[in-house]
């Protein structure tokens, strides 16, 4: 099934696209909106073998492609990178009218983003994600950014792609684990604005039933996601929603160095947490993290990981929604109905542990 989209933001606005095998059009869709000569494909040790050849192939009949691969996973998006993925498009005689593609999952657009919007101070970027967790999210509003050893996206800027290409075959080649990963994403829109995602998700028997229907679900998704941030595009009001889980989440990937959970599944422990504190002070409908838990077991997601709280408040410390010591935290009324709620850090600490 072929489905598009456009993210309208005016002169910034760009078009998504969702259909299986779409990969094999690459060159006939981003001729729509790139008319330099160079192509140069930023992507990981486990997506380029996959991927790479294949869409050099389909680019090479009209443009000079060149590629740089990095090694996976999270410990990759660090600052001092950089230098070496700049190095690479200077040697590749990269100018300021050229392209980046970025193939791989949340880790590879956020960082080939970044590469993109300060090489040269910008060139045209387009996001082909090919994990779950980066079609459904992060590929999609401009967020770009990388690591520091402080934290996790202090480094990075708001700079939108040309074009968003998602092929949902790419998900056959994840492993389970990256599904997860992914899916931990998927309940969050389910749980801050959509309720009929959410009770679709809970009848499916597990991820391969769900993969029957997964065009719709990334449409979902990813439609919930435009809208939010073709209101709010620059994260001060509309879209902290997306961030449903996150504070804890973030803290709890960096508590672990980035090693022990992924960023699926630290959401996952967050968006129970944090409900499971909001229930106590009654500001959640009651039982709403029990649903969550149930809906996170189901698709093999942590709900907790028994760290003490205090441990994580140096990481809450720097997290950017942290602004003047007040914190703007996503809570939810009930599933499919969110709000900011701004506080501060003691509010966390209401919870001994998470």
């Amino acid at each position: 099934m072929k489905m598009e989209m456009i993210v309208n933001l005016k002169e910034h606005s760009y078009p998504i696209y969702i259909e299986k095998n779409i990969l094999k059009k690459a060159n006939e869709k981003i001729k729509t909106v790139f008319k330099g000569k160079k192509i140069m494909i930023i992507s990981d040790d486990q997506v380029y073998p996959l991927y790479g050849e294949a869409l050099t192939n389909n680019l090479a009949s009209d443009y000079t492609v060149g590629h740089v691969v990095v090694e996976h996973g999270e410990q990759s998006k660090r600052f001092d990178m950089l230098p070496m993925l700049y190095k690479a498009c200077l040697d590749f005689k990269l100018t300021r009218t050229d392209l980046i593609i970025a193939l791989g999952g949340g880790v590879i657009g956020d960082m080939a983003g970044f590469v993109a919007s300060s090489y040269l101070r910008g060139v045209q970027l387009v996001q082909i994600p090919t994990s779950l967790l980066a079609q459904v999210d992060s590929s999609v509003g401009g967020k770009v950014a990388v690591d520091l050893p402080d934290g996790k996206n202090l480094v990075g800027a708001f700079y939108h792609p040309s074009m968003v290409l998602i092929d949902p075959t790419t998900l056959k080649t994840l492993s389970p684990h990256f599904i997860n990963d992914g899916m931990g994403e998927v309940i969050k829109y389910g749980c801050i604005k959509d309720k009929n995602l959410f009770d679709k998700l809970n009848q499916y028997h597990g991820f391969d039933e769900l993969y029957e229907s997964i065009d719709d679900i990334i449409y979902t998704c990813v439609d919930i996601k435009r809208d939010v941030v073709e209101k709010d595009q620059f994260d001060f009001g509309d879209r902290l929603l997306l961030n449903f889980g996150h504070t804890y989440g973030h803290a709890i990937e960096q508590y672990y160095h980035y090693k022990k959970y992924s960023h699926g599944e630290a959401v996952a422990m967050g968006m129970y947490q944090i409900t499971k504190l909001s229930e106590t002070q009654g500001m959640t409908q009651s039982h709403t993290s029990d649903q969550i838990k149930e809906i996170l077991e189901k698709y093999h997601l942590p709900y907790q990981c028994n760290v003490v709280t205090q441990d994580l408040m140096k990481a809450i410390a720097l997290d950017k929604k942290n602004i003047n010591n007040s914190l703007s935290l996503v809570l939810l009324k009930e599933i499919g109905h969110s709000f900011v709620y701004k506080t501060n850090q003691e509010f966390l600490l209401k919870k001994e542990r998470v």
